[in-house]
């Protein structure tokens, strides 16, 4: 059984930075393309970004320039930088594989963006 435990949200001011970490569990992450998710209030969830096993990664338009996703296999750990945000940047955040049957969610992490 996979677990994934995100960390790091939190209240930031629009213009300033948080660092999202997600832990996973049960299995290696090393042999999957990672991503980052996110949902706001009474919209769907929708992908910000992915990283391949090769590092690779990949950005919706909206965070393009201002998010870096990484990832440390050893620690099993994928990491989200989050710069410049927005207030449109308000919402859960959750990381998982990327695939059309993903694991379990986890609880996500909340990132408020408010002045």
């Amino acid at each position: 059984q996979v677990q994934l435990v995100e960390s790091g949200g939190g209240l930031a001011q629009p213009g300033g930075s948080l660092r999202l970490s997600c832990a996973a569990s049960g299995s290696i992450i090393s042999i999957y393309i990672m991503a980052w998710y996110r949902q706001a209030p009474g919209k769907q969830r929708e992908l910000v970004a992915h990283i391949t096993t090769g590092g690779i990664t990949n950005y919706a338009e909206s965070v393009k320039g201002r998010f870096t996703i990484s990832r440390d296999n050893a620690k099993n750990t994928v990491y989200l930088q989050m710069n410049s945000l927005k207030p449109e940047d308000t919402a859960v955040y959750y990381c998982n594989v990327l695939s059309s049957t993903p694991y379990d969610w986890g609880q996500g992490t909340q990132v408020t963006v408010s002045s």
